[in-house]
């Protein structure tokens, strides 16, 4: 990063010993800390899991092994379980304030892999989301009994079984991209809540695939991006080839 705004050190990012397993440090610097998590870990701890979580080993990370540093990380946003990809630490209480104040108008970008084809290649889908009492997300038609929410998205690819979209998630509800693209009649696949319960897949195919912010200190703006998971292409070529159709 250009320090000329700062008369801080360089940043050293720490050794690789002490690099955290299911999480790739995508950027560090004195103010942030950017992974790419795997599917299947969580962001922070639950009830049941306490110490299998991005917060825990980024926490162990930061601290270099040495349990009594004072060095932490704080949560500005969370991924759900299964989804992959890129995740925002701050590193004091300030850089979080500062993120999450501007959380909503960052840009996001994701990729889904669903089941069958869209009728409209891109769109916007629109819809006030609640939630009932077992935790499901939903979609209702009164203003005043949800939140309004928009997902933005394009095919890139697709086959006669699956679709590869790249999507802009313009509001951040509670599972909100599942749930309006389950609502679409073309769940992502692999989701064991919205979608279809098969066999096969390996992971739910979701993964954020960007996201850019203000940085706090020096306030440039600055991307962060990842690559379509090999898997969702994958998928996405093999079914079509089974089905005899043709990926484009």
């Amino acid at each position: 990063m250009d320090n000329k705004h700062n008369n801080r050190k360089k940043f050293k990012n720490p050794p690789k010993r002490f690099h955290p397993k299911g999480l790739s440090v995508l950027y560090e610097d004195y103010d942030i800390l950017v992974v790419d998590k795997r599917s299947g870990l969580l962001t922070v701890s639950t009830d049941r899991v306490k110490e299998n979580t991005a917060y825990f080993l980024l926490t162990d990370y930061v601290r270099k092994g040495n349990s009594k540093s004072k060095n932490r990380i704080f949560i500005v946003h969370r991924l759900d379980r299964e989804t992959s990809g890129v995740l925002v630490f701050a590193k004091s209480e300030s850089a979080k304030r500062f993120l999450q104040d501007g959380w909503s108008k960052f840009s996001k970008k994701y990729y889904a892999v669903v089941h069958g084809q869209l009728p409209e290649k891109e769109g916007l889908i629109t819809s006030y989301l609640t939630e009932n009492s077992i935790h499901r997300m939903y979609s209702v038609s009164d203003p005043k009994d949800g939140k309004l929410s928009k997902t933005k998205y394009k095919v890139i690819k697709e086959s006669g079984y699956y679709s590869l979209l790249e999507i802009e998630l313009l509001t951040g509800r509670k599972n909100q991209i599942r749930v309006h693209l389950a609502e679409k009649g073309c769940p992502v696949a692999g989701d064991k809540i919205y979608g279809e319960k098969e066999r096969g897949i390996k992971r739910l195919t979701l993964h954020a695939a960007s996201v850019t912010i203000i940085h706090p200190h020096t306030k440039e703006k600055m991307t962060f991006k990842t690559e379509v998971p090999v898997y969702f292409e994958s998928l996405v070529k093999w079914k079509g080839k089974e089905n005899g159709a043709k990926t484009r």
